[in-house]
């Protein structure tokens, strides 16, 4: 069984620009650091230090193919985090229709 990282620590890995597009690019195929240093135009050491933190927040994983290491989207923990936003939305919604009725309600008695 896997945990699931706190969404805050999801929000804060994606707060970045930087790691918002190595998270696309991740998402489009299974790359090597070095084939996003490629793409991205920065250092290998970089796009490392910017992985790890995808890695922590449980937004990437590793994958040792031989003696490459590639990177995989674990579309869990984004599952999990846009539940969580959907969930919040639906308790919002329900409590602003709860205070348009009693709004409503106050302004229909004056």
């Amino acid at each position: 069984m896997t945990h699931t990282p706190e969404p805050v620590a999801v929000f804060a890995a994606l707060g970045d620009p930087t790691r918002q597009r190595l998270l696309v690019a991740v998402a489009a195929g299974e790359p090597s650091a070095a084939d996003l240093a490629a793409l991205l135009a920065i250092t290998r050491q970089a796009v490392e230090k910017q992985l790890r933190i995808l890695e922590q927040a449980g937004l990437v994983r590793r994958e040792h193919l031989g003696r490459r290491v590639r990177f995989a989207v674990r579309a869990e923990t984004l599952s999990d985090t846009a539940h969580w936003l959907a969930v919040l939305a639906d308790t919002w919604e329900r409590r602003l229709a709860a205070v348009k009725v009693l709004a409503e309600s106050a302004g229909s008695e004056a």
